[in-house]
């Protein structure tokens, strides 16, 4: 009996965000998750100019795992019109994005797969859009009675009229703050800020990666994680904490990447059973409110005295080695292999789905 054949999984990653080396490393545990019986690997890296080439899965699975040391590799260049074209010999079945950060999870490129039509792993457009911009984020949450911390938005322009108005606007949420561009991930152009006098810096450096910044209290609190991963209903893992120890003070580019003692991952979280329910119903609850789909990571806050509050969602969170999405699950149960499965089959689900709507008031 012949074999059904393989599905060809394209994996897309590089990109020209900030992100770049991170979606390198994250599409290399991508890779080395996948199913070889079910799937075949189309790599395609995007380089810093935006160039799609073809990458080598061995050699992108014998990279290196510091984030200093990767890069896309020269290779053929990839046609568009022949990767998506669902009639061409090297047409794909699916994508799954491994690209974090703008052009890469905040719906651009979501956007184009819409217009191909080729399914896909992940948010759409909106929940992309929605998850990769803490502004319209945190605000949507606030809207829906999910508690965050206390938060200014700083526009480029008015900040560029009048520093001193736009920074006046914060001093109602005391010292320390965090700076942070609303559109960027793992923590880049994030700074914590312990004085007034660092304020204006602080913020300047945050705008050289987006031209909206937040200035946003800072919170005692433990560092928690979730991952949800979407169905009906989206599951939820076990917690997970981050408990800091580098010099920066906080969960920083550094810490996560760069210091192999810069933080301890505690799997699972040291959390009551009363505290764990509440964490993961928080998550599910901000997953859904922000039109999530595939999967995300939740990051809370528990304050000492119970209180939860949701820091931030990631749609495309990462698969490094050092990852909490893949870590997580992999504790509740669901492994690398499972995981990466379940979510290429989320992604042809929905386009099942959305295949089946009417396209038009006179169809029957």
């Amino acid at each position: 009996m012949n074999r059904p054949a393989k599905l060809r999984v394209a994996l897309l990653f590089g990109g020209q965000s900030a992100e770049h080396e991170i979606s390198i490393l994250s599409a290399r545990n991508v890779l080395a998750a996948l199913d070889p019986q079910r799937f075949e690997a189309v790599l395609v890296g995007i380089d810093r100019q935006g160039r799609w080439l073809r990458q080598d899965g061995a050699r992108l699975l014998e990279s290196a795992r510091d984030p200093r040391l990767v890069r896309i590799e020269d290779g053929p260049p990839v046609s568009k019109e022949v990767l998506f074209a669902s009639a061409s010999p090297g047409a794909i079945d699916v994508i799954f994005p491994v690209l974090h950060g703008t052009m890469g999870e905040d719906g651009t490129v979501q956007g184009l797969f819409e217009l191909t039509g080729v399914p896909y792993v992940g948010a759409g457009v909106l929940g992309s859009a929605i998850g990769m911009d803490k502004d319209v984020s945190k605000r949507l949450l606030r809207d829906a009675g999910i508690p965050i911390a206390a938060f200014h938005t700083l526009r480029r322009d008015h900040f560029d009229a009048d520093p001193a108005a736009a920074l006046a606007q914060a001093q109602d949420l005391g010292l320390p703050v965090f700076t942070k561009p609303a559109n960027a991930g793992s923590s880049i152009g994030v700074r914590k800020v312990m004085a007034q006098a660092d304020l204006e810096a602080a913020v300047r450096h945050a705008f050289q990666f987006d031209d909206k910044v937040l200035i946003e209290a800072a919170v005692t609190a433990r560092e928690i994680e979730l991952a949800v991963l979407g169905g009906e209903p989206p599951a939820v893992s076990v917690a997970g904490e981050i408990v800091v120890r580098h010099p920066d003070g906080f969960y920083s580019y550094d810490a996560k990447y760069l210091d192999e003692s810069g933080a301890r991952l505690e799997l699972p979280a040291r959390l009551s059973p009363e505290v764990l329910m509440r964490a993961q119903a928080m998550a599910v609850r901000s997953f859904e409110v922000l039109e999530c789909e595939g999967m995300a990571r939740v990051d809370l806050f528990l304050e000492p005295d119970g209180t939860l509050r949701v820091n931030e969602i990631n749609t495309l969170p990462g698969f490094t080695a050092i990852s909490m999405y893949p870590k997580l699950w992999e504790l509740s149960g669901l492994a690398p292999r499972a995981l990466v499965t379940r979510l290429i089959d989320l992604a042809l689900e929905r386009a099942r789905r959305r295949a089946a709507l009417k396209r038009s008031a006179g169809e029957p």
